[in-house]
């Protein structure tokens, strides 16, 4: 059976995604960061199906939310929690990478004109902010060519599935946003600052800082209108990557922003705006000068695919 997840406009079909076997145990597992004394911590996710989307009677629905769709999910590893400056910068001082280059298998980021962090944190469990879904897919090409385990960003639907933890509520806690305090830091409570990872309460399966802290990018291009034109069933649904940089599907809300923008089900979109100071011509395709609450944290799906197909995947998101 072909699933649309990262089936593109080629003939080009992940069978492994509904594989029930592994070569290693589907377990919580940690591992160095490649060169690093540094540690990223996966929890095991679990296949099963959800409804996606928020019903037409939540409170602070949107409509492209809906309508909702009952989706099925292939097995995965999911990052505990949202990528660390300190696991990010092992990728990013990498010296035997090169920067910007258009031609070397393995590119680092380019240097920040401006200290990006803006002053509020950075190692010691600060998650890494105000880059790219490039630069996030850049440091998932480098993971892979250290570890060769293919690891990526989750598709949109992946995304919602590990949030929700079972949950089918506005947030995965529950409907009464007086309690998201004790999940997630946000406008009410940040003090106009993202905060060390895992602070705050996890979901059901374990996640730490899946609403607030920073937002996180997803693989899917976005579409207004991708849940009205997604069948009732649907198995591990994405919106394939276009040509065009924005906007791509945004996920959880960031420490700027208000409760209602961290449901579950709620859906943002990147925007050129989020560069719109950076003086550089042309505008850095890593950094993003006005996004410092957008992030990211990765996943590894159960099954590891071929060589040919994960290069076909990088390939196809950044042309090399």
């Amino acid at each position: 059976m072909k699933h649309f997840l990262l089936l593109f406009s080629v003939v080009f079909s992940f069978e492994w995604l509904t594989a029930q076997t592994s070569p290693v145990p589907f377990s919580t597992y940690q591992f160095n960061v490649p060169g690093s004394q540094v540690q990223c911590k996966m929890v095991p996710i679990q296949a099963g199906s959800f409804l996606m989307g928020s019903a037409v009677s939540e409170k602070g629905r949107e409509t492209d939310e809906g309508p909702q769709r009952k989706v099925t999910i292939a097995a995965f590893w999911m990052g505990a929690y949202e990528m660390s400056r300190d696991e990010f910068d092992v990728f990013y001082k990498d010296e035997n990478t090169s920067d910007n280059s258009t031609v070397d298998a393995i590119t680092k980021p380019t240097p920040q004109y401006i200290d990006l962090t803006w002053g509020m944190g950075k190692e010691g469990g600060y998650p890494v902010n105000s880059m790219s879904q490039y630069a996030a897919l850049m440091y998932c090409r480098w993971l892979y060519n250290k570890t060769g385990d293919f690891y990526r960003l989750p598709t949109e639907a992946e995304w919602e599935y590990a949030c929700r933890a079972g949950s089918t509520t506005r947030f995965y806690f529950g409907n009464d946003e007086k309690q998201l305090g004790k999940y997630a830091w946000f406008k009410d409570n940040s003090e106009e600052k993202y905060q060390k990872a895992g602070m705050k309460l996890p979901n059901a399966w374990g996640l730490y800082d899946m609403l607030g802290n920073v937002s996180e990018w997803t693989l899917d291009h976005y579409d207004e209108k991708r849940m009205a034109g997604m069948g009732p069933l649907s198995d591990n649904p994405f919106v394939e990557p276009q040509k065009a940089r924005y906007p791509k599907v945004i996920r959880g809300g960031g420490y700027t922003e208000e409760a209602n923008e961290l449901r579950t089900a709620n859906r943002s979109k990147s925007d050129p705006l989020m560069n719109r100071r950076d003086p550089q011509i042309p505008k850095s395709k890593w950094w993003l000068t006005d996004a410092p609450s957008v992030g990211f944290r990765i996943v590894r799906p159960l099954v590891q695919p071929s060589a040919d197909e994960i290069n076909e995947f990088f390939k196809k998101y950044l042309g090399k």
